[in-house]
């Protein structure tokens, strides 16, 4: 099912191939492990000589204790509640990747932003608000901000208690770094990373042809209509990852409220922007660079992508009642076989 393989995520859609080699004629063979984790799915797909879904497991528990916002004993959540804490080295390459998106964005993609997040009422559609005054974002944004914390030494330090942090831009990414690191280590050169739509591809599949991954088509006026795809990819070797807007929204009378928050301006993005793939030298970086995108629109974000150069995006753009794409000049060379 398409729901299944996407979990929440806004990303692509993988296309698994089926049929395989002959056992009798190898000595690895093709294992497929999903589950849940992050409040969405994974399915990795590799060659080994050797179900290694135990460490996998044992790797994405580690990295939700590391990251984690809601796991109370996550160094995240400890750094959230200004509990003095050491951060691990999973943190530290969360933070690396997010102060450079964060300079490169011009501040669009800001990992500080949770209050904000929080206040427009997204993660509990409970908390969804019909009204939010000036004055409150206006309060918020006083301690949201990455100039507002600091990494020294192990210990993150903020200018204002209130100040918290949001990996969540970059965590599913970060993830799929971190499990095809690990099967690489166990000698794995064919393999198809999916956590939550976000994607590390490498080698071939059980046919020996390229993975295939869809990048889905946005849907905006038929909720709950079969998913469509925009476009299938073919890959051999490739970091992506993918944020949108057409489905993490509400509204609150007439206005529709995106997920996406301009940290610059403390309120939900309006702009035509629907979809943004990027393709990156990581799909941690990838991650981060889709939503700095989201933030930004098409033409600054297509700006920011080109200033990358380890970078490419695919940009699907609502333009009257109909889509257009839009790809950087990188597009078509880093998605290559």
């Amino acid at each position: 099912m398409i729901s299944a393989l996407l979990g929440v995520g806004l990303a692509a859609l993988l296309i698994w191939g089926v049929g395989g080699k002959d056992e009798s004629e190898k000595t690895k063979a093709y294992y497929r492990n999903e589950g849940k984790i992050f409040g969405t799915y994974y399915n990795i797909r590799y060659e080994a000589e050797s179900d290694l879904h135990d460490s996998i497991k044992a790797a994405l528990q580690a990295f939700d204790n590391s990251l984690s916002m809601f796991n109370p004993h996550s160094v995240l959540s400890a750094v959230n509640a200004n509990r003095d804490t050491t951060t691990d080295a999973l943190f530290e390459a969360m933070w690396r990747e997010a102060t450079e998106v964060y300079t490169l964005s011009g501040g669009a993609f800001d990992i500080t932003v949770a209050p904000l997040v929080k206040a427009f009422g997204f993660g509990r559609k409970s908390d969804q608000l019909s009204a939010i005054s000036p004055q409150t974002i206006d309060s918020i944004r006083q301690f949201v901000g990455f100039d507002k914390v600091e990494l020294v030494d192990h210990h993150v330090y903020k200018s204002d208690r209130r100040v918290q942090i949001d990996g969540g831009a970059v965590a599913k990414g970060q993830a799929c770094d971190v499990i095809a690191e690990l099967l690489s280590e166990h000698g794995c050169t064919n393999y198809l990373v999916d956590i939550g739509g976000e994607v590390v591809a490498r080698g071939v599949n059980d046919k020996g042809e390229a993975w295939r991954i869809g990048i889905t088509k946005p849907n905006l006026n038929n909720e709950g209509a079969q998913e469509e795809l925009q476009e299938i990819l073919a890959v051999s070797d490739i970091h992506m990852a993918t944020s949108g807007n057409y489905r993490n929204f509400y509204y609150a009378g007439e206005e529709r409220r995106s997920h996406t928050i301009d940290p610059r301006t403390g309120y939900p993005v309006q702009h035509s922007l629907l979809s943004a793939t990027v393709v990156s030298s990581s799909c941690m970086r990838a991650d981060a660079l889709a939503t700095a995108c989201m933030v930004l629109g098409a033409e600054e974000a297509l700006d920011m992508i080109e200033r990358a150069q380890d970078a490419a995006c695919y940009l699907i753009v609502a333009k009257k009642d109909s889509l257009t794409v839009v790809t950087s000049s990188k597009w078509e060379k880093m998605i290559e076989k």
